[in-house]
């Protein structure tokens, strides 16, 4: 099978209006036969990243670090500067989904655009994909279980949390998720579109009631101040740290891509799906900042709460507005590990198929009832179910286990942009594409992706104990040695990198739908 489908809107590359492909054509000259439904529309494609995405959990789960790593300046001007290049990420890794729309997405799209050691490229970057979401389910899912236990505790001051009850609801959480999950694509669809009303309103909601509730806001002026209460003394590396806010928020559009063999129009849907994720996050995001930036009222003692931005609700809303606004987030946060949970089987499923996998043939079945992979789907389950458990002894460990989630799925998202770089002239574009800023926006993105990477693995607090220590390098380290192991003891003799069916005609009779 030729790496590529080679089509006449290869030779159009500066027509204004794309040439969308055939769906079930494209996929098929990839040596895929169609298995799951294509239910899901344009808006569809993008309410899964902009689900995930989710400014409401990203800010209201990291907005605390912020105030004391740089504070307003930059929690605001780092939001724009980092948003700007997280655009470059998704428009770079858009015009691969555009050429590739597959389940594979990230290890596909690796696979097929490296000129040498297609299956190494691909291994890894599947593994890294693997554990960054599986490590982003299960923490999505144990901050939604955290602020369910705020809530309670505000509503019954008597209540107090602890370690066990919040690993049970985790796993209860997820479980919930799976069901869903488990049920057909017409029904995810439906909850993703949703969730992105209930992010849209309850942002309206939330930044209305700042605005016109509290006695008080702070100056214009507020938004440059500067805090660095890390414990380090270099101002400029805590302001540097701080940008990781941003990085935390965005991660997790690349569902847009995995959701590509259920998209119809997928060639441009999908990367369409990414970039305006991204985009309108972006500037959602960027309003909610300034809300609740300037409703603060005492710096001190909201950056020494367990939850400043609960802080900042009670105190400007009173408590039982404060409720409110926090249900609104609790919602955002189970729609986000829902969304996410879809993103992750569908890359388990499409990385079974490949042979990747251990059970490869039991994971990437699909229910003849509901046409989704409902094997994969409790794989993603388990697997996120364990990455919780040592929470139950200890909140370090916990953290230690999943802090490899969004440098691992950032590094993912580099391989394949790097290979399509380096495959210059050679890469055949999709109907989606940056034309001749391809490869500078490309370039940018992929410098972001390393710097951001070294600000991920670096100690963000002093001074650095066993409770404050970055295991994010520990991890990662951990995550490649086994892939590295496994490579080289097994996987090198049984996976070459994404297989081909047959022939375009042959996979074709294969289609189950």
């Amino acid at each position: 099978m030729s790496e590529r489908i080679s089509t006449p809107r290869e030779k159009s590359r500066g027509d204004e209006e794309p040439v969308v492909l055939d769906d079930d054509a494209t996929l098929h000259a990839m040596g895929y036969p169609r298995k799951l439904t294509r239910r899901f529309k344009a808006f569809d494609n993008f309410a899964i990243s902009f689900t995930i995405i989710n400014i409401l959990s990203g800010i209201f789960s990291s907005f605390g670090f912020g105030m004391n790593a740089g504070g307003p300046r930059v929690l605001v001007f780092g939001w724009i500067g980092v948003s700007v290049m997280v655009l470059f990420i998704g428009a770079a890794m858009a015009e691969v989904a555009s050429a590739y729309p597959t389940s594979g997405a990230l290890y596909f799209s690796a696979g097929k655009l490296a000129k040498r050691h297609k299956g190494a490229w691909s291994w890894f970057t599947g593994w890294l994909n693997f554990v960054g979401q599986i490590g982003g389910t299960a923490a999505t899912g144990y901050a939604a279980a955290t602020f369910i236990q705020a809530f309670v505790a505000l509503q019954w001051p008597s209540y107090e949390p602890t370690a066990h009850q919040t690993v049970l609801l985790t796993a209860l959480i997820i479980v919930l998720q799976g069901l869903a999950n488990t049920y057909t694509v017409q029904l995810v669809a439906l909850l993703n579109r949703i969730s992105v009303w209930w992010l849209l309103i309850g942002l309206v909601v939330i930044v209305t009631a700042l605005i016109v509730v509290p006695d008080h806001h702070q100056s214009a002026s507020f938004v440059t101040h500067f805090e660095n209460n890390t414990g380090f003394t270099n101002g400029l590396y805590g302001g540097m740290l701080g940008l990781l806010v941003t990085s935390w928020t965005f991660t997790g559009f690349d569902g847009s891509f995995h959701m590509s063999e259920e998209t119809v129009q997928a060639t441009v849907n999908a990367p369409k799906g990414i970039t305006r994720a991204i985009g309108y996050s972006a500037v959602t995001g960027l309003i909610l900042m300034l809300a609740l930036v300037y409703s603060i009222s005492d710096y001190a003692k909201v950056a020494g709460s367990d939850a400043p931005p609960v802080q900042i609700l009670i105190d400007g809303l009173g408590l039982g507005t404060a409720k409110a606004m926090l249900l609104i987030v609790i919602g955002a946060m189970l729609f986000c590990g829902l969304a996410n949970l879809t993103s992750n089987t569908r890359q388990i499923f499409a990385f079974s198929r490949d042979g990747a996998m251990p059970g490869s043939r039991w994971w990437h079945s699909v229910s003849p009832r509901t046409r989704t992979p409902v094997k994969a789907v409790w794989l993603a389950v388990a697997c996120s179910v364990a990455l919780v458990v040592p929470g139950w002894w200890s909140h370090t460990a916990f953290t230690a286990i999943v802090s490899v989630n969004v440098v691992g799925l950032f590094l993912a998202y580099a391989v394949p942009i790097f290979l399509r770089l380096r495959l210059g002239d050679e890469f055949q574009p999709g109907p989606w594409h940056l034309g001749r800023w391809g490869r500078p926006i490309g370039w940018l993105a992929v410098v972001w992706i390393l710097l951001s990477s070294v600000l991920f693995m670096l100690p963000q607090a002093s001074p650095i104990t066993v409770d404050s220590f970055n295991y994010a390098p520990i991890a990662l380290a951990a995550v490649l040695l086994i892939a590295t192991v496994w490579w080289f003891t097994t996987a090198r003799r049984r996976f070459q990198g994404p297989v081909s069916y047959g022939r375009p005609d042959e996979v074709a009779a294969m289609d189950l739908i």
